[in-house]
């Protein structure tokens, strides 16, 4: 008799056992945030995927390399891009983004509508106007949604549609990505005037700053990287470039401030996932 009621209570027990660990497992299933980074070379590639699978490409690097990288973190099949967004035409940003639109369905596109006399520029023209994408010019304050998370435009300050301009890295778009408590921070090529008058009129917190310029001195003015103050800085640029990023006086900057720095020429593909509480390094 007693071992009957000992056999019915470790079959309870277990029972009990189960049921909380199929809790605690739904629980804890909560969908995540994934940031990739893209080692393409010299030049920046971003690609997001929110929990709710709506998928974002910031930039495309200068070459077709970004469609292995897309084919890797995209699902089989997949030929369809919820958002791209341009940050500045210049063709270590834009290169790629061209052969992406040649092989995907991009349903939006951001960019700041700024004009070059380029034949590659030319080209970007001709491509998002056949794709019928919906066509959004940046300007600061606007804000796109993704359900549990969204993305702000900081920068530019006004809309450069139609416009020219001589430092093409300056009309850079300035992005925040917010998932819960967890925010990221993309610069494009944006020089310190910029970063010092956001910095002068935003609120700027981040947990990931992708850092300007590829870590060139032109970007990363220290009182930006205070304000800013993130955990880690992800600088994205080519192994043995010509340019010297990242600049000795950026990674001064960011050891100043006890960032932790990653950086895709050393690290390859960074992705950094999220559940919007906390975040992890893969």
């Amino acid at each position: 008799m007693e071992k009957r009621k000992l056999l019915i209570l470790i079959i309870l027990g277990t029972l009990v056992l189960l049921n909380f660990l199929a809790w605690d497992r739904a629980f804890n299933n909560i969908p995540e945030l994934e940031v990739s980074f893209f080692d393409i070379g010299q030049g920046d590639a971003i690609f997001i995927e929110t929990p709710f699978g709506y998928q974002v490409l910031i930039d495309g690097g200068p070459t077709s390399v970004i469609l292995d990288k897309l084919a890797k973190e995209m699902p089989l099949g997949d030929r369809t891009i919820d958002l791209m967004i341009l940050t500045h035409p210049e063709h270590d940003h834009y290169g790629g983004l061209i052969k992406v639109l040649e092989q995907y369905q991009v349903d939006n596109i951001l960019w700041t509508g700024i004009v070059r006399e380029t034949a590659e520029f030319k080209k970007w023209q001709e491509l998002i106007a056949q794709e019928g994408a919906d066509i959004i010019i940046a300007q600061a304050g606007q804000r796109i949604m993704f359900k549990t998370a969204y993305l702000e435009v900081l920068h530019p300050f006004e809309s450069l549609e139609g416009q020219t301009s001589k430092s093409v890295n300056n009309t850079s778009i300035v992005l925040r990505l917010v998932f819960q408590d967890k925010l990221f921070l993309f610069t494009g090529d944006a020089f310190k005037a910029v970063e010092k008058k956001l910095a002068s009129k935003e609120e700027l917190r981040a947990d990931v700053l992708k850092v300007g310029h590829h870590g060139s001195k032109t970007s990363s003015a220290d009182e930006f990287i205070q304000e800013v103050s993130p955990e880690i800085a992800v600088i994205s640029c080519g192994a043995g470039n010509s340019y010297g990023h990242p600049h000795e006086e950026v990674l001064a900057v960011l050891e100043k401030f006890a960032i932790r720095i990653l950086r895709t020429d050393e690290d390859g593909d960074i992705k950094i996932v999220s559940n919007g509480i906390d975040y992890k390094i893969e």
